[in-house]
């Protein structure tokens, strides 16, 4: 892969590299927590998943694990003291971005994972945790998301190969809605659920 990190930064990719799983792993929840790699772990489950086929499933559950273990750091780390950082990142989008965590919860944090970059994803992450965004609900919100970013470009990868980050990047929006809109029926259909409560017997 060639990259343009610091040094120290290609020295982390060179050692996750030769590591497989546990490197897509680290290199992950590094990217979601204290420091950035700029689609590195997409590179390499990309480059991972084109040399072994079979394990793909495997690599796409690493990164995504590593993922959701690095934003859950992120969260305990915002929620212990993270107003300033959140305000300091987030600039004039912050009340926006707190009515949109608070408001939303689940869906829109969910929404917030899926959006592809520039969108600042770790301003939402660290407002989630400012602003008490149930853990359970959040740690939910990002594994879904995670699962459907990384095994979808686990497929693309077997499917076509070298072409597939290029594609993704072409089609970045597209795909963006496709998933949003499918996650947002998702979404409805479970609000829907809940909110359902079974009619109370009348005793006879």
């Amino acid at each position: 892969m060639k990259l343009n990190l610091n040094g120290w930064k290609q020295k982390i990719v060179a050692f996750a590299s030769g590591l497989g799983a546990p490197g897509l792993l680290l290199i992950s929840f590094l990217d979601s927590s204290v420091l950035t790699f700029p689609v590195i772990n997409d590179l390499l489950l990309i480059e991972l998943s084109m040399q072994h086929p079979a394990r793909m499933p495997l690599y796409a559950s690493m990164a995504a694990l590593g993922s959701v273990l690095g934003c859950v750091l992120l969260f305990f780390i915002a929620e212990k003291g993270g107003e300033a950082l959140f305000h300091r990142h987030a600039g004039h989008r912050a009340q926006a971005i707190h009515n949109w965590v608070v408001q939303n919860g689940f869906g829109g944090m969910l929404v917030a994972a899926l959006l592809p970059p520039p969108t600042p994803f770790k301003v939402f992450v660290v407002a989630a945790g400012v602003f008490e965004v149930p853990l359970l609900s959040f740690t939910a919100a990002i594994a879904l998301a995670r699962a459907v970013r990384y095994f979808g470009i686990g497929y693309l990868a077997i499917r076509y190969r070298a072409e597939a980050l290029p594609y993704l990047m072409r089609h970045k929006w597209q795909v963006t809605g496709v998933v949003v809109g499918l996650a947002g029926v998702s979404y409805l259909l479970s609000r829907l659920i809940l909110r359902h409560k079974p009619r109370e017997e009348k005793p006879s």
